[in-house]
């Protein structure tokens, strides 16, 4: 851990405001580019011995996840209603410490292919969405996804999939050892005929740059990894940004306000410490990586006389074409026990729909995994089908744990104006700001889609042979961990919120960079996109410094 510390009168060249996938990185590439970076982060930090095998505590009591008793959130389906307050999971789904999501996030690690930056320029506009094309390519991005996967440590098999993008190098490390239920995707996928390979995870399939491998223990999704083995920023980039001795990351340390000069320039930001004591932090540059829902919220907080409509925001855009990817899931149960309850999530992944075709009647894309899926009280709660949730027929579905699986589908998710992130006027959190309001209704292609990577699991468990199969439910959508879209990049100032540097239109030295700056959503996996942005904005940004145009 460093021992910079920044005194309350410094001026540091950068403010990261969150400490994930993003923030970690940007926090990482700057200071190693020679300037001062000051993180500071919501939530507390963890260390490995901190984090335990609780399947009550970190999926039920938010144990390292947003709490809606201080963050509270509304939500509403449509702009004519009132939001609701959100009583169980939150609809924006993050974990606010050190590392943010990427600590206790599945590891799921696709890169986006070539289709996501320009898929508006082959299908044409879709009515009634925002559908638009990125302002970089593919071919732009690539070396920042090798440098992800190099820099961070993601295992996995290059050319095992006939529909990956090119890369300009192998994966680091070999995929991790095929589980169960990547054995029996693989031979369902092969009978009808489809591709299975080898999930690409940002997980240590062996010992990586001092992290010890995998051990197997099956507390990935949901739950930090005390061995160090997934790829979390706060065991990769954080530590190596902090070791130039130009880095503080500051826990405990909650953002309410950007502010401006009359310039309009940011001067820094003002935040509250661990006992509500406000503060201000000075700084020549702010960069905001605090994900797809609250970057947005901090920028419409961060309004005054020049900015009323908030920071950035001269598009109107901030908060808008919220997208989270669809999901739908089936559960297989086998003659023989499984045991998937060990192990990674995910080891076999099927990208046969990726792109999208115009035969099947509606817009989408995405691919099936195979995974372990719920834990016992989950899988209490929430596999039963209908007719099997009390009596007998629970009783016997309870004690099938062993012998389960899960096809999870990922999909698409198209951006509408309407879908947003914006200030709940009455609701207020425990510290007095507005609560996070959500408005969200799924694209019925999103729906449909769904429900076709749905019908591709089912096939595929049937071919594999098992003895039952049943469909979770595909409904709309009331939050989810993957927030994108809501301050997207372009090239016109009147329709996105940042340049392709991540620079935002209106103000010079403000930056944003995480998965706010989507412009399409991918097929379902956006953190490994996220990250390899932020490594190719780090990289501008600390060009841009040295060269004084900041």
């Amino acid at each position: 851990m460093s021992t910079r510390k920044f005194k309350p009168d410094d001026t540091v060249d950068f403010v990261v405001v969150g400490s994930g996938a993003a923030g970690g990185v940007m926090a990482r590439e700057l200071s190693q580019a020679g300037f001062e970076v000051l993180v500071l982060e919501q939530g507390p930090r963890f260390t490995a011995a901190d984090f335990r095998h609780d399947e009550l505590d970190y999926w039920f009591n938010g144990a390292i996840t947003n709490k809606l008793d201080t963050n509270p959130q509304t939500f509403r389906k449509t702009a004519a209603e009132k939001a609701e307050r959100v009583t169980e999971f939150p609809a924006a789904w993050y974990a606010p410490n050190v590392g943010g999501s990427s600590v206790h996030f599945t590891a799921n690690f696709w890169r986006f292919h070539e289709v996501d930056f320009d898929e508006r320029n082959r299908l044409g506009a879709i009515a009634g969405t925002t559908f638009a094309d990125w302002p970089i390519t593919y071919d732009e991005l690539e070396p920042y996804y090798t440098k992800v996967e190099w820099e961070v440590g993601v295992s996995g098999l290059a050319g095992a999939s006939p529909f990956d993008p090119w890369r300009s190098k192998p994966y680091p490390m070999p995929p991790l050892p095929v589980k169960s239920s990547g054995v029996l995707l693989e031979r369902g996928a092969r009978k009808m005929g489809w591709h299975p390979y080898p999930a690409p995870m940002a997980i240590a399939s062996v010992p990586y740059k001092g992290r010890a491998a995998c051990a197997h223990c099956g507390f990935c999704i949901g739950f930090g990894c005390e061995m160090q083995a997934k790829s979390s920023t706060l065991y990769t980039m954080i530590p190596e940004a902090e070791a130039t001795g130009r880095c503080e990351v500051r826990p405990l340390s909650y953002v309410s306000r950007i502010e401006t000069n009359a310039a309009g320039r940011a001067t820094g930001v003002a935040y509250f410490d661990k006992d509500k004591r406000e503060h201000f932090q000075k700084a020549r540059a702010v960069v905001v990586c605090a994900n797809g829902a609250e970057t947005s919220r901090l920028l419409l907080m961060s309004a005054n006389a020049k900015f009323p409509d908030g920071l950035a925001n001269s598009s109107g855009y901030v908060g808008k074409n919220l997208m989270f990817n669809t999901y739908a899931e089936i559960n297989a149960l086998f003659e023989h026990e499984l045991n998937e309850y060990k192990s990674a999530q995910v080891t076999r992944v099927v990208h046969d729909w990726y792109d999208t075709d115009p035969k099947r009647g509606f817009y989408g894309g995405g691919g099936i995994d195979s995974r372990i899926g719920p834990m016992p009280i989950a899988w209490s709660l929430f596999a039963p089908p209908p007719d099997r949730t009390w009596g007998a027929g629970f009783k016997s579905l309870l004690e099938s744990l062993p012998r389960a699986m899960i096809v999870a589908g990922h999909g698409t998710s198209l951006p509408l104006e309407t879908n947003r992130i914006d200030l709940d006027p009455e609701l207020k959190d425990a510290w007095g700001l507005p609560a996070l309001r959500m408005t969200y209704k799924d694209h019925p292609d999103d729906l449909a889609m769904a429900r076709y990577l749905q019908d591709r699991g089912v096939e595929s468990m049937q071919a594999a042979g098992a003895l039952e199969v049943w469909k979770g439910s595909v409904a709309e959508s009331t939050g989810g961990p993957h927030l994108l879209g809501t301050a997207r990049m372009g090239n016109d100032p009147k329709t996105s919120v940042v340049d392709k540097h991540h620079r935002s239109h209106d103000i010079r030295n403000l930056f944003v960079c995480d998965g706010s700056s989507f412009v399409t959503s991918g097929r379902g996996q956006p953190t490994m996109t996220i990250q390899a942005l932020a490594f190719r904005a780090g990289d501008h940004i600390a060009q841009f410094a040295k060269r004084g145009e900041i």
